[in-house]
């Protein structure tokens, strides 16, 4: 998700106990589970944070209760505070009143959360008040330690016999559905947690819980059937778990003890192309195994052939789009709709395609996969067999292919949020342990601002949930590394703990060197948590130091210009022809406010190059002597990485519009091919050429477009799919994209669409593609690329001609012996570093003997120390 689009329980606690007075909790006794109840409280206000306290927002601070059991059984209340450990952990609540637990009724909690649970006051005129109560807090405090340590889902011993376990400390009872019988589980009253040990010919059987618990979104005890959150296996379309011993050897590809991997890229030196598994193989004539995991077995497809010329390039990573169990697409072949319509056949600007794409939409195979079903399994709709144990292998046979080209494998895990809460079919967790693993707002309705249901990861279970997950994706499927969507949505104690638990995995015990997986995340900050408001978040500068990077949003929209959300598309940047080449838009401003936009871009692009450095010192267009930090960034410090590594650079991503996309708006109507495709390069290269880690979203170096979709996480095949064979196109003019996210930018849209020239050839994609791929090359065979600290990019890296009289639409940078010049302008530029005059520099060799004859025609005047650069070009120069 975009920084646009998509904190500590301490916070909470806080808040609450200056709201409360004195309170009572009431909660439904286990006896009363064959009652009808009565319809829920409309809000839950109340929030009983550990078995001392209760903070309840808009309770008068005099005596309360919580009420529970069938027998109006209660726990008192009295006006209290917060400790100063209590306001630490829920910061949040500092400001709402607060009530202690009568010490002789403490010893009741346990009895209480296993039902309806209310918190009741008499007011000060005589007015009888009654809230739900959110329990998370309590819930950690009284189970969390021990919880924390046990192992849950299927483990099974030496003996092959599996044990299940599940935390469900609020159910009344928990039985296991298998093989057509109800199996009881016994309750650990120190951890709230249900086990049940089976036989070994239990392995391979398909499972459900039955969890009878009191779900305050019903308003009644209920009985889920539901699949384990813990899961290792499941049947199709995720109906039933399986059990299922991952380290059972028929599971293990040939060769999975051994692996050959690549030799492990550092995160402040990685490449990383980021797809989407259906994307890259569904419409390759040339994979056996079209939308699947097999198809990065197919040695000799197009897709494979393409990865394999970017790895010879310095490509490192591929980063896979969600690939765990995800909630909207149908697993099985048979269901999975198509559209029915000639697509085809419908002209380049019309509507037709979309319309038809979207009858489907809701019923076909595709999807991004931010809905989370199951986080530790993979998605069935990729394997040849939805129904069983095969998408377990052939991810696993994905992971060697991948390898084998020479690539490591990132994940993207959503831990963020989940598909559905309450009592939805889709929502596993939330009805196990109702109301403890998603986030809940203060009047206790579940948090969207991730777009669905949120988690909470500051509580106890949940991140040991994140944790647990990651570290077996790492053991077990042997994944190289992490990009965790909305990041910022966790602490980053959280994320800390799950670099802790990889770096604890070693090759003689686990199989895998857990130092070596790298981690990094969209770090953005916005929503219920914003601020550090309920905890110290993982976002962009409070990951600063940590080894764990973020993304760059600073250079990215500088490099673009504008936003994905703007009315107008064309709003112009550093790369699309701000002030150098302008477009009609009246939004990009007068001409002498376009010329100090770009220059301050300029200065965005900069700090970018550093590796976003925040105490990176440099000289900025005004003249002035700033830092990384100083510069403004939408009212927030540009610069933030504590070092390189810090910082993730791209140009595009999945989120939004392509970058072709995005040049095909902002560029003006009449560039031609050749000079689209030249731009395209010079902004991949603003990343590729950066200081710390760089991504960039497959395609992109072959002017990949998705006919201008600004989100097209839902729009099947035909908008999303990857065209390797240039005869196919790049994806440009497939109709104007579905309406929902993109009808507003249809004016701008279907002149673009309906213009042959903004199609490119096969001469201009594989132009751009064989441009970029020298970047790539000279990025991994240049060390100065490769700087580990800030104090050596200051010194190895600088700005020799940034100031008040620097060329707009030009940087220049030199770095140890190179000189990058990035020139966007239309004209041919010369630029006069007098301090070099004399030197010897010449047009680096990767350039000077590449593809782009154009780059190579860049030449440097010793003399004078003037580079001089072709229109729309990235040069690197090189001493010797």
């Amino acid at each position: 998700m975009s920084s646009t689009t998509r904190r500590s329980r301490r916070r909470l606690a806080a808040a609450l106990a200056l709201v409360l007075g004195s309170v009572t909790l009431l909660v439904s006794s286990p006896q009363q589970s064959a009652q009808a109840a009565p319809a829920p409280p409309e809000q839950a206000l109340a929030q009983w944070i550990d078995r001392d306290t209760v903070v309840w927002k808009g309770a008068e601070h005099r005596a309360a209760q919580l009420e529970f059991g069938a027998h109006g059984d209660r726990i008192r209340l009295t006006p209290g505070s917060l400790s100063p450990s209590e306001r630490g952990a829920y910061p949040h609540l500092a400001g709402y009143p607060a009530f202690t637990v009568d010490p002789r009724d403490r010893h009741l909690a346990g009895t209480a959360l296993r039902g309806k649970l209310l918190a009741a006051q008499r007011t000060a005129d005589g007015r009888r008040t009654t809230t739900g109560v959110q329990i998370p807090g309590v819930l950690d405090d009284l189970y969390g330690s021990r919880a924390q340590q046990a192992a849950l889902g299927p483990v099974f011993g030496r003996d092959g016999r599996p044990t299940l376990s599940l935390w469900a400390p609020t159910a009344r009872t928990v039985a296991l559905e298998l093989d057509g019988r109800t199996v009881p589980m016994r309750r650990d009253d120190r951890s709230g947690v249900w086990r049940v040990q089976g036989q070994r010919d239990w392995t391979g059987k398909p499972y459900r819980y039955l969890v009878t618990v009191f779900a305050p979104t019903a308003g009644k005890t209920v009985t889920n059937k539901v699949t384990d959150p813990y899961s290792t296996a499941l049947t199709a379309d995720s109906a039933r778990s399986l059990v299922t011993d991952l380290d059972d050897p028929r599971l293990a590809p040939d060769g999975w003890s051994r692996p050959a991997k690549p030799a492990a890229v550092p995160l402040s030196r990685a490449r990383i192309q980021e797809l989407q598994i259906r994307d890259f193989s569904v419409e390759d004539r040339t994979s056996r195994h079209p939308g699947q995991y097999l198809a990065f077995t197919d040695r000799r497809s197009d897709g494979m052939r393409h990865l394999r010329s970017l790895v010879r390039s310095g490509t490192s990573y591929v980063h896979l789009l969600p690939a765990f169990d995800f909630a909207t697409a149908p697993e099985r072949r048979a269901d999975q709709a198509r559209p029915g319509c000639d697509l085809a056949s419908y002209a380049p600007d019309s509507d037709g395609q979309q319309d038809c794409v979207g009858k489907t939409a809701a019923r076909d195979a595709y999807n991004w996969g931010y809905d989370p079903l199951h986080y530790t399994v993979p998605e069935g709709s990729y394997a040849s067999d939805p129904d069983g144990t095969a998408r377990t292998v052939e991810f696993r046979r994905m992971v060697q292919g991948l390898n084998s080209a020479g690539l490591r494998t990132v994940m993207d895990v959503v831990y963020n949020h989940t598909a559905a809460s309450g009592q939805d079919s889709r929502s596993v967790l939330d009805r196990i342990v109702p109301g403890y693993y998603q986030r809940l707002l203060d009047d206790g309705t579940v948090a969207t601002s991730t777009c669905c249901s949120g988690t909470a990861p500051e509580h106890t279970m949940m991140g040991k949930l994140v944790v647990d997950s990651v570290v077996t994706w790492a053991k077990e499927y042997k994944v190289d590394g992490f990009r965790f969507d909305l990041m910022g949505h966790h602490p980053k104690a959280n994320i800390l703990a799950v670099r802790k638990a990889l770096d604890a995995l070693t090759p003689q015990k686990d199989g895998v060197d857990g130092k070596k997986v790298i981690l990094y995340g969209e770090g953005w900050n916005f929503g219920e948590a914003a601020n550090d408001t309920r905890f110290v978040q993982a976002t962009q500068r409070n990951m600063a130091g940590t080894g764990i990077a973020t993304f760059n949003d600073r250079a990215r929209d500088a490099v673009r210009g504008g936003g994905p959300f703007d009315a107008d598309p064309r709003i112009q940047g550093f790369a699309s022809g701000l002030s150098t080449d302008p477009n009609s838009s009246k939004e990009n401003g007068t001409p002498a406010e376009q010329r100090a936009r770009l220059l301050h871009y300029q200065d965005l692009l900069k700090v970018g190059l550093t590796g976003n450095l925040a105490d990176y010192t440099f000289t900025d267009t005004t003249g002035h002597r700033v830092k990384g930090s100083q510069v403004d960034y939408n009212g927030a410090p540009a610069g933030y990485a504590a070092a390189p590594g810090d910082a993730l650079a791209y140009a595009d991503a999945h989120d939004n519009e392509t970058l072709y996309d995005a040049l095909a708006y902002k560029l003006p109507p009449h560039t031609g091919p050749a000079d689209r495709a030249r731009m395209q390069v010079l902004a991949l290269a603003t990343a590729a050429l950066s200081q710390g880690p760089a991504l960039s979203q497959a395609g992109s170096d072959l002017l990949r477009s998705k006919s201008l979709d600004r989100n097209s996480f839902d729009s099947g095949d035909w908008f999303n799919a990857l065209h390797w064979n240039c005869a196919d196109g790049n994806g440009f003019g497939r109709g104007l994209p579905p309406a929902a996210d993109n009808k507003d930018k249809w004016p701008y849209a279907r002149p673009l669409l309906a213009d042959p020239a903004l199609r490119p050839g096969c001469a201009t994609i594989h132009g751009a593609s064989a441009a970029y791929r020298d970047l790539l090359r000279i990025h991994a065979t240049e060390p100065a690329f490769g700087l580990p600290t800030t104090a050596r990019v200051q010194s190895a890296l600088s700005f020799p001609l940034s100031g008040k009289d620097e060329t707009p639409g030009v940087l220049t940078m030199r770095l140890g012996n190179l000189v990058v010049v990035l020139n966007a302008t239309p004209d041919r530029q010369h630029q006069t570093v007098r301090d070099l005059a004399g030197e010897r520099y010449a047009l680096h060799p990767v350039q000077a003997h590449g593809a782009d004859r154009t780059t190579a025609t860049a030449s440097y005047a010793p003399a004078s120390g003037t580079f001089t650069v072709p229109a729309r070009t990235v040069a690197v120069f090189r001493r010797g």
